[in-house]
């Protein structure tokens, strides 16, 4: 079976996101300041992992879709914290 190409924009239009008062990822800055290889900046498909002038990483929780690549790429023990959201709140699939 073949399937149709879809860019990644149009693909992210499938889907809505209820953002949880509680984040569902969080990142500890400080761990990350020993970092020197930034994965999670550079694989993170919604960029949402923003290096700082000080060596940390800023993360906006907000816009993730949970895909989970940068809990997977991370090497620093305990610098990402990731657990699945409230129910109801995260990424739901519209359509397509």
């Amino acid at each position: 079976m073949d399937y149709p190409e879809i860019s990644f924009e149009d693909r992210m239009s499938t889907v809505d996101f209820q953002v949880s008062q509680r984040a569902h990822i969080e990142v500890d800055s400080e761990i990350c300041n020993s970092c020197t290889t930034r994965e999670c900046v550079h694989a993170c498909p919604a960029n949402l992992f923003v290096p700082t002038t000080d060596g940390g990483i800023l993360f906006n929780y907000e816009q993730c879709f949970e895909c989970g690549t940068c809990y997977l790429l991370c090497n620093k023990q305990g610098a990402i914290s990731w657990t699945y959201p409230d129910g109801g709140d995260g990424v739901t699939f519209r359509k397509g």
